[in-house]
């Protein structure tokens, strides 16, 4: 049964923790569910698309990809580094009359810089793309919609679970000490993800 080990598949890796569910817990919880709703759109069509892409392209592509992957993993977790610094400081009073949640376009153009959904992505297109030239379109279409189906009520779990979190964290210490520690998190993701992708290039310069 392919289709239910593709929705399984797409479920588990969309539900675990990540950085796109990290950062969606913490906009539940500073901004509410409803204006977290562009994100998780952004995150579920954006993933969406980038299997489109990859799976049409993944012969002609996959030499392109592995020597892209490493800068671009690199380039991810820098970016994530900066975003686990915003999410800390966004439980102070002066960072939060500036804050805004990440919009539609941001949260899709992350996708590409994000390692887990390249994991995802790429797993995905080498395990369920038929082998052949034939009904490629069709597959990677409905690859994509599998992804935009099932992940965006897996991601939504973490944006309502931010946003029941709210009256809990009322208080402006209980909320910096959330957000503090949802930022060392990120934080923690992006150094564990850039050591997870340097060890390997490391080891074949060894």
């Amino acid at each position: 049964m392919p289709e239910f080990a593709l929705l399984s598949y797409v479920a588990l890796m969309s539900i675990t923790p990540g950085p796109n569910n990290l950062m969606l817990a913490s906009s539940g919880v500073n901004f509410g569910f409803r204006r977290t709703v562009p994100h998780m759109l952004g995150i579920s069509l954006g993933c969406a698309l980038q299997v489109f892409i990859v799976a049409m392209l993944l012969a002609q592509m996959l030499g392109w990809l592995s020597a892209w992957r490493l800068p671009l993993a690199v380039a991810g977790c820098v970016y994530l580094l900066w975003l686990s610094w915003q999410i800390a400081r966004s439980g102070q009073p002066e960072a939060r009359e500036q804050a805004r949640p990440l919009g539609f376009v941001g949260a899709a153009l992350f996708q590409w810089l994000n390692p887990k959904a390249w994991v995802m992505v790429l797993n995905a297109s080498i395990l369920f793309m038929p082998a052949g030239e034939g009904g490629r379109w069709l597959a990677a279409s409905l690859l994509a919609l599998a992804f935009a189906v099932v992940n965006l009520p897996c991601i939504s779990v973490w944006a309502w679970g931010g946003e029941k979190l709210r009256r809990w964290l009322a208080a402006p210490r209980a909320l910096l000490l959330y957000n503090l520690t949802m930022g060392a998190l990120m934080a923690v993701t992006a150094l564990w993800l850039l050591y997870d992708e340097l060890t390997p290039a490391l080891a074949q310069m060894a």
